[in-house]
């Protein structure tokens, strides 16, 4: 006996299944725009490599003990690969029920099947998150209500501990999708189609009694200029999945394994004479350090994360003669570079995910020290930048500290290895204390200028003074920095020691314990 009719009544529910909402919901969908769920992974993946789980999931219609038709579950998701690599992902179907959750058990996310996989198989979780979460309609269904969070997974949080958890927002996303985007290592929305937020506007108006449309209340200038709830924001859907398969090729498919090689077509030896006047005299004038890291790092090889968010700093995947490597830098064009409440913030996180994956971390510095005022004491900065030193504290990829201009007081202290190597090396137009010359000699001393002839003339003269014996050249004299370099040399330094920190990454791979409590 043949099992054809079962045969065909299973390519008939896949057909159904790869329909998604129908004719009529996709062109309503898109009309907004957007790609579905199945041209995302298709975009996103390597050509044939996508094997879906769970597409037979669903509402089944019957007639006379016979399917008649399959409104397929909200999710696609299985296991595909990206450049070769193995990676779990899945996301949200918009044009069936708006995504809202479905089913006894969870089939996508940090929480559900694709996340388990993800965990069991030690891959890369993606997640294209666009639905609406939970529903009201479902409580009135079942007749009774569901305890929040009942078809988490026990992996939901591991994750973050043991692969690369990326989360790119496709569309209007909130309640648990919104989550998901959330607890991601990266994460990614579309100007002006996607937005991200607890709950809509609905909602909003309900509880709050205000109008206020979706884009006000959760696109990209909130999401991902003001709060930094997103990371990255692209100006597509393919350019955000450009962004999120870039993200992936400096990491490691998980935490026993040291992130991948790029291709070396850059000589390690390059010596930019651009970078012999980038900083310019004037101790206050800003500069390009996008441009400095630029001609420091291999050609081409910079992928920013955060760009829009906290812009006193900058945090980037880059690398040095191939290898992989976590940069941070201070942006002298905003704030003077100075470490507000959301640049500590960015960093942390920044470090974490560094050490997290074995990147080497290099800090290119030019800090003045914290933002200081009411409203920087009202933010917090104090105890984000604590926060801060205690993530650099407690993370153990080698690192090491190229100091450009100013290196300040304890926002200093977060940009070096004092429970490691502390390897520090400095420009010439370097400058380094506790605190900034022109603040503390009218602190230190007070008495002595107070009773000069001419007070401002003798600051000015202790001010110089100490900038005399404030020269990196006096440091390394006595040791107090390992060097001090010809910036055009500062390439060829960094590709030959980030090769050599190569023997300690392969003996420290695995999950990072971290103990404790951040202040």
């Amino acid at each position: 006996m043949s099992w054809a009719p079962e045969a065909d009544e299973i390519a008939q529910r896949r057909a159904w299944a790869q329909a998604l909402g129908g004719e009529e919901a996709l062109a309503r969908y898109r009309a907004q725009g957007w790609l579905t769920i199945r041209e995302r992974i298709d975009a996103l993946v390597d050509a044939g490599s996508f094997q879906e789980v769970g597409q037979l999931a669903g509402a089944a219609h019957y007639a006379g003990g016979k399917v008649v038709h399959v409104t397929p579950a909200p999710y696609v998701m299985g296991l595909a690969r990206i450049d070769g690599r193995p990676v779990a992902v899945g996301g949200e179907d918009f044009s069936v029920r708006g995504g809202m959750n479905w089913g006894e058990r969870s089939k996508g996310g940090q929480g559900g099947f694709s996340g388990d996989l993800a965990y069991e198989y030690r891959i890369p979780l993606v997640n294209f998150c666009h639905g609406a979460g939970g529903s009201v309609a479902g409580t009135r269904k079942r007749g009774h209500s569901l305890f929040p969070g009942h078809r988490l997974s026990s992996h939901y949080v591991d994750l973050l501990g043991l692969v690369p958890v990326v989360s790119a927002v496709t569309g209007t996303t909130a309640g648990g999708p919104a989550g998901r985007a959330v607890l991601s290592h990266f994460s990614v929305m579309v100007k002006g189609r996607s937005q991200v937020f607890a709950s809509g506007p609905p909602l909003v108006e309900r509880a709050l009694g205000m109008k206020i449309d979706k884009e006000a209340l959760g696109g990209a200038r909130v999401a991902a200029d003001t709060a930094g709830t997103i990371d990255n924001v692209a100006a597509d859907e393919h350019a955000a999945i450009a962004m999120v398969k870039r993200f992936l090729s400096y990491l490691p498919r998980n935490v026993w394994e040291l992130p991948p090689l790029g291709a070396r077509t850059d000589s390690a030896q390059r010596r930019s004479e651009a970078l012999l006047d980038i900083v310019p005299r004037n101790r206050r004038a800003p500069y390009d350090m996008r441009k400095l890291i630029g001609l420091v790092a291999d050609t081409d090889s910079t992928f920013e994360i955060q760009p829009s968010f906290a812009r006193s700093l900058i945090t980037c995947f880059a690398r040095l003669d191939g290898r992989p490597v976590g940069i941070v830098a201070n942006n002298p064009n905003v704030n003077g570079g100075a470490m507000d409440a959301k640049a500590a913030r960015k960093q942390t996180h920044f470090i974490d995910l560094c050490d997290t994956f074995h990147l080497p971390l290099v800090f290119l510095v030019d800090l003045p020290g914290f933002m200081i005022g009411p409203r920087a004491e009202e933010a917090a900065t104090l105890r984000e930048g604590m926060r801060c030193v205690h993530a650099r504290m407690q993370a153990s990829v080698p690192m090491i500290t190229v100091v450009i201009r100013k290196c300040y007081g304890f926002a200093g202290f977060a940009a070096r290895d004092s429970l490691g190597l502390d390897f520090k090396i400095a420009w010439p137009s370097a400058e380094i204390g506790s605190l900034p010359v022109e603040g503390g000699v009218g602190v230190a001393y007070r008495r002595e200028i107070e009773s000069a002839p001419d007070p401002a003339k003798r600051e000015q003269e202790i001010e110089q003074e100490l900038r005399v014996t404030g020269s990196p050249f006096r440091m390394a004299e006595a040791f107090a920095v390992e060097d001090v370099i010809d910036p055009r040399d500062t390439r060829a330094y960094l590709c030959r020691f980030v090769a050599a920190m190569s023997g300690r990454l392969e003996h420290s791979l695995g999950p990072k314990g971290r103990v404790g409590v951040r202040p």
